[in-house]
């Protein structure tokens, strides 16, 4: 599977095209705005792949979709958006959209239907629960199912199969019009079993490489991730773990989920799996806001890129852009005139180019070498290819003592070779992978 060969770059339209909140029917051609940055999506990042959060027409803020074939007025066209993903393609770079298909918003026509004919709408049937003796916050007369209590976000009936077939042939455009290579499930896990498992079938029917990435939080990932329903999910445990064990200085915590998730023993639980990594996304705050040491923020990403998975950056992380939750959505999904390259950038940079070129750090088993509460090195390891992944997240040397098989290795990232006699003094704030 491609992805699990990838770097993936987020990049959420509305709020990096500049556009306005409400849905103004105005239509800007923002999109485009995209195709300056592939230059420094491809060259400067090491991207080869984008995760485009919501771009169809929606009332507000992407996931209450209006209209599930056309491009959000606000951005543009779908001739607008068809050059954007032809141009990515022809940089080398695939395409994943969002899916969101729990929920629709309140001006999405099926839905308009039932406001203005109520009992008598052929439409009734395509949403969760609906009761006309009721009410909601709007006032409408009648009751009905919001995500997780949002009326903002009307809940689909995903057993229906007039809704199936609707989503089955929008994505079916996509494909077509757009030419996308996957999909992210919004609230994957919000979302009905049989409808991903049929959802597998027909997306490997219009591409047999296409790739489903589900968005969950807790609990078991292998219940929506396997081989008849999603591929990847978001790696949300090790999200909290990574920026946790710099900001309290215990590498126990990442290494913890690491080996539960991936290590040597049987009942490790996504052995074999590829899930997302990430330090950071739109919805939470951003890696450099949430860190309390700057320093931290190259080591971050290196523990995020030499782990089991597939890395994904958001856009305007990968050069420290700031922006925190509390501060409302708008902090996280801000407009930026042009990107920017700095030392965290080329940094990013190498450490794409290390992940997509090693077998072991795109497939390799896990392995805990070295572990202290300011240090971890960890081996990934696939057939006859060996990484070892180093940190040392204080401002002291730290001589790291073991045996890695060979007095020689390559460091990945800076490309230096380097001699490893019993262990090696990791210089303060530190990462290497090396290749033995």
């Amino acid at each position: 599977m491609w992805a699990y060969e990838s770097v993936f770059y987020q990049i959420y339209p509305l709020g990096f095209c500049g556009a306005p909140f409400e849905n103004d029917g105005i239509l800007e051609h923002r999109i485009l705005k995209v195709n300056d940055w592939i230059p420094h999506i491809k060259d400067e990042v090491g991207a080869n792949a984008v995760y485009f959060s919501p771009v169809f027409e929606s009332d507000t803020h992407g996931y209450n979709t209006r209209d599930y074939t056309k491009i959000d007025t606000r951005l543009g066209t779908n001739e607008d958006f068809a050059d954007v993903c032809r141009n990515l393609h022809e940089a080398s770079i695939r395409v994943v959209l969002d899916g969101v298909f729990n929920h629709v918003g309140r001006g999405f026509w099926a839905f308009e239907d039932v406001l203005k004919n109520r009992e008598r709408s052929a439409y009734t049937s395509w949403f969760g629960r609906i009761a006309f003796d009721g009410n909601s916050n709007y006032n409408d007369g009648l009751w009905y199912e919001g995500w997780e209590g949002n009326y903002d976000l009307v809940k689909l009936n995903l057993r229906n199969e007039d809704v199936i077939q609707h989503i089955f042939s929008a994505i079916k455009g996509w494909v077509e019009e757009f030419d996308i290579d996957g999909l992210r499930l919004d609230v994957a896990y919000c979302l009905d079993h049989d409808f991903m498992r049929r959802l597998r079938s027909f997306c490997e029917g219009l591409k047999p490489d296409f790739f489903l990435l589900g968005e969950t939080l807790h609990g078991d990932y292998n219940q929506i991730m396997n081989d008849s329903m999603l591929h990847s999910v978001t790696n949300y445990e090790c999200y909290k773990g990574l920026h946790s064990s710099f900001n309290s200085m215990n590498m126990f915590e990442i290494n913890h989920s690491l080996m539960r998730q991936f290590g040597p023993e049987q009942w490790t639980l996504y052995k074999g799996r590829h899930l997302l990594s990430f330090v950071d996304n739109h919805d939470v705050t951003r890696v450099a806001s949430i860190l309390s040491n700057p320093a931290h923020l190259p080591l971050i990403y290196a523990i995020a890129f030499g782990m089991p998975g597939i890395p994904c950056v958001y856009y305007g992380s990968e050069w420290g852009a700031e922006g925190r939750k509390e501060e409302g959505d708008p902090s996280l999904r801000r407009s930026y005139e042009e990107p920017v390259s700095n030392e965290l950038t080329e940094w990013i940079h190498r450490l794409s180019l290390a992940k997509r070129a090693s077998k072991a750090l795109q497939y390799g088993s896990f392995r805990s070498v070295v572990l202290t509460n300011q240090q971890c090195i960890f081996c990934r390891e696939w057939e006859n290819e060996r990484v070892y992944v180093a940190i040392n997240a204080v401002d002291s040397p730290f001589f790291a003592g073991f045996d890695a098989g060979t007095s020689e290795v390559t460091d990945l990232i800076s490309g230096e070779t380097m001699q490893i006699n019993g262990g090696y003094e990791l210089p303060p704030y530190s990462a290497y992978f090396w290749k033995a």
